[in-house]
C-alpha cells in the first residue's frame, strides 16, 4: 500500500514503512508527513509484532525536512521568519511532531534500517526509534545547525539519552558526520549489517522479537521507554506492576509449557 512518498507493506511479522522519495533523498515535505500519518493509522488498526522503517533508493534513509521553497510548509514559514513571528514555527513543529510521535508511540518495537545518509530530521527519526541497524556505508549527521536551525523533532533529546550530554553536544553542535562504526561505538547503532543488507537484518531482528510473547514484549517495551522519565523507584514500581499484569494475563502459560516440553512456544 502506498501514498505519496511513503510505502507500507507487511513482511513476515513486521510492518515495513519505506520513505519513498529517492529523487529528494527521501526528504519530507508536507504531503509525506500526511502520508506517514495515514500509514501509522493503518499499522495501528492491525498491529504487527514490530515496525521497520527504511528509505528507498539505497542512497539515503532520509535527508530530513525538505527546506526547499517547493515544500508548502517552508513557503508558509518564510514571511513569518522575516517578521520574527513565533506562531507559525510552533504550528510547523507541532505538525511534524504529531506524525513522528504517533509512529514512535506504537506499542511495538520500532526499528530503523539505516541505509546511506540520515541527515537532520532523518537522523532524528533514527535515534527516536527503539533499535537501529546500520549499513556499513550509512552516515548519520545532525546537520541542523549548519542551516541556523536545531533538532526539533525530539531527536536532540533522544540522542542525549542514548549517548549522554557531552557526546550529544559534540554531534549536534559541530554537525559532524558519523559513520556506522563510530555510531556503534557511541551507542547510536545497535548493529551493523552486511553491505546492502540493513533492511534484511532489521527484518530478521523483527522476526526474532516476533518469536517471543507479544504481550511480554509490549509491556517490557513500555517500561524501557518510560524509564528515562522516571526516578529509579518509579521505574521499578512500573516494572513490577507490568510484570504482575503480564503474569496474571496468562501468556506465560504458553511459554513455560513449551519450555518444559522442550518445544518452541506458540503464542496466541
Amino acid at each position: 500500500m502506498a501514498d505519496y512518498g511513503v510505502r507500507l507493506e507487511r513482511i513476515g511479522k513486521a510492518a515495513v514503512v519505506t520513505f519513498d522519495r529517492p529523487d529528494k533523498n527521501n526528504a519530507f515535505d508536507q504531503r509525506m508527513w500526511d502520508s506517514l500519518e495515514l500509514a501509522v493509522a493503518r499499522v495501528r488498526e492491525d498491529l504487527p509484532r514490530a515496525v521497520v522503517i527504511t528509505g528507498a533508493g539505497g542512497k539515503a534513509f532520509s535527508a530530513g525536512f525538505d527546506v526547499s521553497l517547493e515544500n508548502p510548509m517552508v513557503a508558509c514559514l518564510a514571511d513569518a521568519v522575516q517578521r520574527h513571528e513565533k506562531g507559525p514555527a510552533m504550528v510547523l513543529i507541532r505538525r511534524v511532531r504529531l506524525a513522528l510521535d504517533s509512529l514512535i508511540a506504537l506499542p511495538v518495537p520500532v526499528i530503523a534500517a539505516v541505509c546511506g545518509l540520515a541527515y537532520g530530521g532523518g537522523a532524528e527519526f533514527a535515534v527516536r526509534c527503539d533499535l537501529r541497524v546500520l549499513d556499513p556505508g550509512a552516515r548519520i549527521c545532525f546537520s541542523e545547525v549548519r542551516l541556523g536551525l536545531m533538532p526539533d523533532q525530539g531527536g536532540g533529546v533522544a540522542l542525549t539519552r542514548l549517548v549522554g550530554p557531552s557526546r550529544a553536544a559534540d554531534l549536534i553542535l559541530t554537525a559532524r558526520e558519523v559513520g556506522a562504526e563510530e555510531a556503534l561505538a557511541l551507542g547510536i547503532a545497535n548493529r551493523i549489517s552486511a553491505p546492502g543488507k540493513s533492511l534484511e537484518e532489521a527484518l530478521a531482528l523483527a522476526e526474532a522479537i516476533g518469536e517471543n510473547g507479544p504481550e511480554a514484549v509490549r509491556r517490557a517495551l513500555k517500561v524501557i521507554r518510560s524509564t528515562p522519565d522516571l526516578t529509579c523507584a518509579e521505574a521499578i514500581a512500573l516494572e513490577s506492576q507490568e510484570a504482575v499484569e503480564l503474569i496474571a494475563g496468562g501468556e506465560c502459560i504458553h511459554g513455560i509449557t513449551a519450555f518444559l516440553a522442550r518445544k518452541k512456544p506458540e503464542f496466541p
